[in-house]
């Protein structure tokens, strides 16, 4: 009797994705750019062109030409993805998955399970990971033992959040997982944010891993980082865990962005387009003295207005949220010494 194809469920996958030597995304490379399975690669059986001439014929003709259409696509892409993964021997165990696990992962999984891969379909797809993802955060989130670094922008939060890190200290480095600074002028240079979904995904990557009986550093954020909305739950874990408020002279906080928001110098012409965009804020006036810095390369001076206008005004709001708080001063931005009190907070 033929074997037939395996099949698991995402949670049994999530335990013992090791175990197998590949994961094929087979959704079109826009659904795969959103979100997908950790370590998935992506074949996708119909492009995202493909997707959209088929489910246009599909609509505006009938379900049987638009199977048809489909099923000579497929089996072009099938080809092709099988031509690239024949050196693979015959103990190659991949794990294939689509949208819901149906018809286009089951029609690559067929075409392994007959060349004798022994191949696993996930059960379910990328909805049923996506539902678990959204399930676990509602989990995890609540019970984090959360240790808040506040502070006024430039006084090195992140910097020294690494160095925790480094120290052996629970970290959650949420504009690391952002892909973003957290404020207007914190995209990364070259790296686009992830959709919301992979950013979760992320997420829940990152707490997966985590103590939950051991405190967690985090930086302050806003509900937002870029266009990344930090769930609900984590947010109000934010704003009422104990924050250890770090202090640093603005000159100093000035000079330490400029250093880390170098790109920021090098591109004139797009750093007044994001200072452009706090208009609605400031007005006119206050946005033509900053481009007119911006216009002279006075770095140095612009730092210190957008934090004394802009920033600090904003971090004294923000401060309002927390509940309670410890104080401690760093010399200057990104100063690691003494730490002591990391280690006091979490023994």
């Amino acid at each position: 009797m033929q074997r037939k194809i395996q099949v698991t469920g995402i949670s049994e996958f999530l335990v013992s994705q090791d175990g197998f030597d590949c994961v094929i995304d087979v959704r079109s490379p826009s659904e795969y750019a959103e979100d997908h399975l950790p370590g998935a690669i992506n074949l996708p059986v119909l492009n995202d062109d493909e997707r959209a001439e088929v489910g246009t014929i599909y609509k505006q003709i009938d379900p049987f030409t638009a199977r048809k259409r489909g099923a000579t696509l497929t089996s072009r892409n099938i080809a092709t993805h099988i031509e690239a993964l024949s050196q693979h021997p015959k103990d190659w165990r991949p794990v294939v998955y689509c949208w819901r696990g149906g018809q286009r992962s089951g029609s690559m999984a067929l075409v392994m399970h007959e060349i004798g891969w022994p191949v696993t379909l996930v059960q379910g797809g990328y909805k049923a990971y996506r539902r678990h993802v959204q399930e676990q955060l509602d989990l995890l989130l609540p019970q984090l033992n959360l240790l808040v670094l506040a502070g006024p922008t430039g006084c090195g939060k992140t910097h020294l959040l690494h160095h925790l890190r480094a120290r052996g200290h629970q970290v959650l480095d949420l504009e690391g997982l952002a892909s973003h600074r957290g404020s207007l002028l914190g995209q990364e240079p070259g790296i686009p944010q992830p959709s919301q979904k992979l950013f979760e995904s992320r997420l829940y990557h990152v707490l997966s891993d985590l103590d939950l009986t051991k405190p967690v550093f985090v930086e302050s954020e806003s509900s937002k980082i870029g266009e990344i909305h930090i769930p609900k739950q984590l947010f109000q874990n934010l704003i009422t865990s104990k924050a250890i408020a770090l202090t640093c002279d603005r000159s100093k906080r000035a000079q330490y962005l400029i250093e880390k928001y170098w790109h920021l110098t090098e591109s004139p012409d797009d750093t007044l387009k994001l200072i452009k965009r706090l208009e609605f804020r400031h007005g006119k006036e206050q946005i033509v003295r900053w481009a007119n810095l911006i216009a002279a390369h006075c770095w140095r001076e612009l730092a210190e207005s957008l934090l004394e206008v802009h920033y600090d005004p904003s971090y004294e709001r923000s401060q309002k949220r927390f509940q309670q708080s410890v104080q401690h001063e760093l010399l200057q931005p990104g100063h690691l010494e003494p730490v002591d009190i990391f280690d006091e907070l979490t023994g």
